[in-house]
């Protein structure tokens, strides 16, 4: 306390801060960067490990023998399905029947905010079509849940045909304690959603749907299934679910587990885990499948029916099918057992998962990394803003301290004057005008889509998309509206207490992204907080409003999705680049007001504003 109420010492406190503030800030960060590159290495990655007492052994007879029964019934619903045009819903209810189920069948539509042009649809409807195998050794207090998902550009028939199998396989045990349901759905996630509201008897999302006329007991457990191809050669797990949640870490072990046991070809982001971690080839190919885990649990959107059910605290996931890697061949008894196994395994839990990580990263499916292992990562970049905080908080109230006294260059900062103040008047004004910009931004393209079809030749879809662009780009004249309202007699230091109150902002943001998407929080982080720490209204501006541009939301979005296309050896022309940019705006939107992702307003409501401030303090006059 001392040294804080001595003038001298606090002086001499804030001469060291100024001097020592930018190599600081320039170590900080390079530490957080290498931190997170450094996760793929041992020993900051570690080998998953079954923490559930009641699955750590796989000590079970898988009998599971019906896979010609599986290929014939495939074989049936894609001829009905291709015959109807639509789920036949009415031949699902009867083979169901058949193996003992109890059946049942939900209807549902939804008008979509806007024509979803990537699946050429925008008044939904469907069928879902579930049947409840009761558990004859207990109530029907707990449940299991095997899902198949059917959308329009994939008819997913293998897959409906192993559900019906494994449904007439598992009618003749006597051995389950949970029900289990099998789900077929229409229209992919949008009949998963529907299906899942009415379970649960909520409506997030504006559904319009039938109420459910059969329920089993609380769903512990999820397994989506999708085998799109005739020809299995490896089986993918996708773990990342809405808005960044992942399943318990048991789930996806237990999995592993059977795979490894079956001999199945197990891969994460379709790419094969590496064999050997002792050598530098290993952990860069892990450092590649971390990447990609990254980028898509940045996106906030379900990848998979899976994604939908961890909103409702279900454990869940979505096994792939995938024909790759041409070496490897499995039917669909090998794929059947396995699943079998690990319903099995399920079936002995006393409560829900909960022992292992929930908050994890994935450099292959036999090694983790755990949040006290990646969150120093993003706490070295959130630092950089701390202490540019601290410095500006000096310069404000250290009067008579500029860089020369303090040691720094004569070309860094401008003096400051001893008896300033700093004027609340010259902070209101870029304040709410900048947050009035997001609520433009995520209010005015979905609202005045129709409007914008009245007047210009393009299609809604086109015209959400476009008018959100067009209000990105003219909050690059908040600057200019805002030295209209602000006075003339502003203080010099004005820009230094708003960018203080930005990066205070821009801090707690990526700090509260960060605790519930890492994978959010260090994209954004990684990326805005240079930009953050090196604006000011002097020196090199051209330079600087390169950066900002180049960091901002939009540009750090468009960068990601080269990233991720090199990463998956599909690299993209800057034309390709674009258009895939521009469908995945419209993806986010229509995303968030379908399902509830939250990307959307983050990026609208939170960070585009406090990005503007920056862009505010770069031309302060």
């Amino acid at each position: 306390m001392g040294l804080l109420s001595d003038p001298v010492r606090r002086r001499a406190l804030a001469r060291l801060v100024l001097r020592l503030n930018a190599p600081l800030c320039a170590l900080s960060y390079a530490a957080g960067v290498a931190w997170f590159l450094a996760l793929a290495f041992p020993p900051l990655t570690q080998r998953t490990y079954m923490s559930e007492n009641a699955m750590g052994s796989t000590m079970v007879e898988e009998q599971f023998a019906g896979g010609e029964r599986a290929r014939g019934w495939a074989r049936d619903f894609a001829a009905h399905r291709r015959k109807a045009g639509a789920l036949p819903a009415a031949w699902l209810e009867r083979a169901m029947r058949s193996v003992g189920l109890e059946v049942y069948t939900q209807s549902f539509s939804r008008k979509l905010p806007f024509p979803d042009e990537a699946h050429e649809r925008y008044m939904v409807s469907g069928t879902n079509v579930y049947g409840i195998l009761r558990a004859p050794r207990a109530a029907s207090t707990e449940s299991l849940v095997l899902t198949v998902p059917c959308g329009s550009d994939a008819t997913n028939s293998q897959a409906v045909g192993l559900l019906l199998a494994l449904a007439a396989h598992f009618r003749g045990q006597i051995y389950w304690a949970k029900d289990i349901i099998f789900l077929v759905t229409e229209q992919d996630l949008l009949g998963t959603e529907a299906w899942l509201e009415a379970y649960h008897d909520v409506n997030v999302t504006g559904m319009q749907s039938s109420p459910l006329q059969g329920r089993a007991g609380a769903i512990q457990a999820a397994v989506a299934l999708e085998l799109s191809t005739d020809v299995v050669t490896s089986l993918d797990v996708a773990v990342e679910g809405l808005n960044g949640q992942l399943p318990n870490l048991d789930l996806l072990n237990l999995f592993q587990t059977f795979c490894q046991k079956g001999g199945l070809l197990c891969t994460l982001q379709g790419k094969l885990q590496p064999q050997d971690w002792t050598s530098v080839d290993g952990p860069l190919q892990g450092l590649q499948t971390l990447l990609l885990m990254v980028l898509q649990q940045a996106s906030g959107r379900p990848h998979g029916p899976h994604g939908l059910f961890l909103r409702y605290r279900v454990e869940a996931l979505t096994i792939r099918g995938i024909n790759s890697f041409r070496q490897y061949k499995y039917d669909l008894v090998a794929v059947g057992k396995a699943l079998e196994g690990v319903f099995r395994k399920l079936n002995h839990l006393l409560e829900r998962l909960h022992q292992s990580f929930f908050f994890y990263l994935l450099p292959a499916l036999s090694r983790f990394v755990s949040i006290g292992l990646y969150m120093p990562a993003v706490g070295f970049l959130l630092l950089v803003l701390g202490l540019k905080a601290l410095e500006l908080w000096m310069q404000l109230h250290e009067a008579g301290v500029g860089p020369e006294e303090a040691g720094g260059g004569p070309e860094s900062s401008p003096p400051l004057q001893p008896a300033q103040s700093v004027g609340l008047a010259s902070l209101v004004a870029p304040l709410l005008i900048s947050q009035a910009m997001g609520l433009a931004l995520y209010i005015l393209p979905v609202l005045g889509q129709h409007v914008a079809t009245q007047h210009f030749p393009v299609a809604e879809a086109e015209a959400v998309v476009l008018t959100l662009l067009a209000i990105y780009a003219a909050g690059l004249a908040l600057p200019h509206s805002t030295q209209r309202v602000v006075s003339a007699r502003a203080p010099d230091r004005g820009w230094m207490a708003l960018k203080l109150v930005a990066i205070i902002y821009l801090a707690l943001q990526l700090a509260c992204i960060a605790l519930t998407n890492f994978s959010l929080g260090f994209l954004l982080a990684v990326t805005m907080v240079p930009a953050a720490a090196l604006t000011k209204p002097y020196g090199p501006r051209p330079l600087y409003a390169t950066l900002l541009v180049l960091t901002s939301p939009a540009a750090t979005l468009l960068g990601s999705l080269f990233l991720w296309r090199e990463l998956q050896e599909a690299p993209l022309s800057l034309a390709e680049g674009w258009q895939l940019f521009l469908v995945a705006v419209a993806q986010g939107v229509l995303e968030h007001h379908t399902y509830g992702a939250m990307l959307f307003p983050l990026l609208a409501l939170g960070l585009y504003p406090c990005w503007l401030l920056f862009w505010n303090v770069l031309f302060w006059k």
